[in-house]
């Protein structure tokens, strides 16, 4: 989950964009481990570091997860505090623009931190998210796959599979009006802390998913 390039290694790629996994330490049913988000994002970094030149930063590992809070294991940093870690990071990379893979939809702020810097994107966005579910046959809108469903199992699925635990076949709660969920937290939408459809998951679909989104970042870079 962490690159372990030397600054040699950094100096001879010559990346001119760098690359930084948001995710988040955060529950995710009785089927998919806490730390979920960041090993998605993690995913998706190091599969776009393989195919573009671009630099590979170690991740973010706890985030805006306040949401979730009703349940064990759940661990949050302020917004505030995000905001000022993700522009710290960004000034440090001395003028290379910084692009933050985000696995975490709870992080609204971060679209705000890449609103106010020229040299910042956000990824994926939701139409490129749009773009990969196309892409996979993902059957779930994405309204209904919130939390710990379809998209986040099937991608865990075709790259961590033993972090899989048995029970996701049997898992999916729909929740699709959720319009209270800033002010009340997810509790009152469901038990078991998923909001989707798992059972509808596959590692084929995780693969396309993956594939999908690593073309959809060659955009975003050349917008950079």
């Amino acid at each position: 989950m962490i690159t372990l390039a030397t600054t040699e290694d950094v100096r001879e790629r010559g990346a001119a964009v760098a690359v930084l996994p948001v995710g988040s330490f955060e529950q995710h049913g009785p089927h998919l481990p806490l730390a979920t988000d960041t090993i998605i994002a993690c995913t998706i970094a190091q599969a776009i570091a393989d195919a573009y030149p671009v630099r590979l930063l170690p991740p973010i590992t706890i985030s805006c997860s306040h949401e979730h809070a009703a349940w064990p294991g759940t661990v949050s940093i302020s917004a505030r505090t995000l905001y000022s870690v993700i522009t710290d990071i960004a000034e440090s990379l001395h003028g290379i623009p910084l692009v933050v893979v985000n696995a975490h939809g709870g992080n609204y702020v971060l679209s705000n931190v890449v609103q106010e810097s020229p040299r910042m994107a956000l990824y994926p966005t939701s139409a490129d998210w749009a773009e990969a579910r196309a892409a996979a046959g993902i059957e779930t809108p994405s309204t209904t796959d919130m939390h710990a469903g379809e998209i986040e199992t099937s991608i865990l699925l075709h790259a961590h599979p033993e972090v899989v635990r048995p029970g996701y076949e049997t898992a999916d709660h729909v929740a699709d009006d959720r319009r209270h969920l800033l002010t009340t937290g997810l509790a009152p939408y469901t038990a078991s802390g998923v909001v989707g459809r798992p059972s509808r998951a596959s590692a084929d679909k995780g693969r396309d998913l993956l594939a999908a989104l690593v073309t959809g970042f060659g955009r975003h870079l050349a917008t950079l």
